[in-house]
């Protein structure tokens, strides 16, 4: 199995560096890479900045090790390598009556990937984050040994590699529990919201099975925070056929983005939807997968791409802090079209989950020099009201917030310099946040 040069970039792609990559299709090249050349390990890059390059470095892509290995249909409970994706297990086992528990907005995120971002969706209120549902991982470490972890064995380690953005070692296998799946449709329900005030007055009544809100970040005034919620239920129905999506197919100029093309787009987006609420029955990817039915979109934001900015503010901040950072975002003119709102509940499983209770908001810019600093500032208003910034979407946070943003950050720390003491697994996110406190 032989290193190739390439070019690698995440899904914003404005973070980019040059590595060397290696594609194991077997265990047992897995095994020998990992004995003569040990390397980080990344699934489908989806990540959007900086968490799947190594700069000048070496990588393992864990896409080929995809294979299920065991399934218990009366439980639930399934084994699988780490290459998988969650919407292959939900094409899988979704007709079986079984689906993943938390299902991020594209299917092209894998198992390995789920848990080391440990992922959560539409329904983080009521069944928690991804890793929450992980019984055992087997672990390949540095030394090239094989550890199966879990709340009863190397729980430090469990809890250190679950959101761990892949700083422990290269997950090689996981153990997951599915939760019952009704069908393959949903009954979704759509309705626009004219502020900040009812979106959040929504969220707090809404006993939906998945919820999420589009905002519009361009409204200021009265009309800041408006927007569109989804609800749906999943029902019984069967699974689609899986189509081809229209892709962009190219990097789109500056204009496609602009300030009035974006205000114009979610005008007409906001005023589609009805204010009373339109109930409609979709598809399940609908749902969960909506930005997959355009391949490429993220080419819409040109050849420099884009960062994303995702935080969660706990319930005590929230009312203060969310329409302050939406009026800086509104005041900017930056953001995107891409803008959505979502309630989470108390569920987070690592030491470095990004989870918590409270509000998550995120918001897409195109990558320019206002870009920055503006990130910049709502990263230390997001720490000054005690919340978090997500690892797996950032691209510009000041280490110096870590800390603050994750308290158990420190006892993270102490498994990577146990497990890892060389900094084998250390990537381009891992040194520009320092999340080994080598500097500390």
């Amino acid at each position: 199995m032989l290193y190739k040069d390439t070019i690698q970039s995440g899904w914003g792609r404005a973070l980019r560096s040059k590595a060397r990559i290696a594609r194991p299709e077997r265990r047992t090249a897995l095994d020998e890479l990992m004995s003569t050349a040990p390397a980080p390990a990344f699934g489908a890059a989806r990540s959007y900045g900086d968490a799947a390059l190594n700069a000048d470095g070496a990588l393992i892509d864990m896409s080929r090790l995809n294979r299920l290995l065991r399934f218990t249909p009366e439980t639930g409970c399934l084994r699988a390598e780490a290459g998988v994706t969650l919407g292959e297990l939900l094409a899988i086992f979704g007709p079986q009556g079984w689906m993943p528990a938390a299902m991020p907005g594209t299917a092209h995120v894998t198992l390995g990937g789920a848990i080391a971002s440990d992922v959560h969706g539409k329904n983080h209120h009521a069944h928690g984050s991804f890793g929450q549902h992980v019984s055992s991982i087997r672990l390949m470490g540095a030394d090239g040994k094989l550890r199966d972890i879990s709340e009863v064995e190397h729980p430090e380690l469990f809890r250190a590699t679950i959101g761990g953005m892949g700083q422990t070692g290269v997950i090689v296998a996981a153990e997951l529990r599915l939760i019952r799946c009704a069908g393959g449709r949903v009954e979704l329900r759509k309705q626009r919201l004219p502020n900040l005030d009812a979106f959040l007055a929504a969220f707090h009544d809404n006993s939906a099975d998945f919820s999420v809100g589009w905002i519009d970040a361009t409204a200021k005034g009265t009309a800041l925070g408006r927007g569109v919620l989804e609800e749906g239920h999943v029902i019984a129905g069967n699974f689609a056929s899986p189509r081809n999506p229209r892709a962009v197919p190219f990097n789109m100029p500056g204009l496609t983005l602009s300030r009035p093309a974006v205000k114009a787009f979610n005008a007409l987006y906001y005023h589609r939807a009805s204010a009373s609420g339109r109930m409609r029955k979709r598809p399940i990817g609908d749902m969960f997968f909506p930005l997959d039915g355009l391949a490429h979109w993220n080419r819409l934001y040109g050849k420099r791409g884009f960062h994303q900015f995702q935080c969660v503010l706990p319930q005590s901040t929230c009312d203060v802090m969310l329409p302050r950072l939406l009026e800086e975002i509104a005041g900017s003119g930056l953001a995107s079209p891409l803008s959505v709102l979502k309630k989470l509940g108390s569920g987070r499983a690592g030491y470095m989950s990004f989870p918590m209770a409270g509000m998550t908001l995120a918001a897409d810019f195109r990558a320019n020099a206002k870009a920055v600093p503006l990130l910049g500032k709502l990263n230390r208003m997001v720490a000054e009201a005690g919340g978090r910034v997500y690892m797996a979407k950032d691209s510009t946070l000041d280490p110096g917030l870590i800390r603050a943003m994750y308290p158990e950050v420190d006892k993270y720390r102490a498994v990577l310099a146990e497990v890892d003491p060389t900094g084998v697994f250390t990537t381009d996110l891992a040194r520009r946040l320092n999340l080994r406190g080598t500097d500390a």
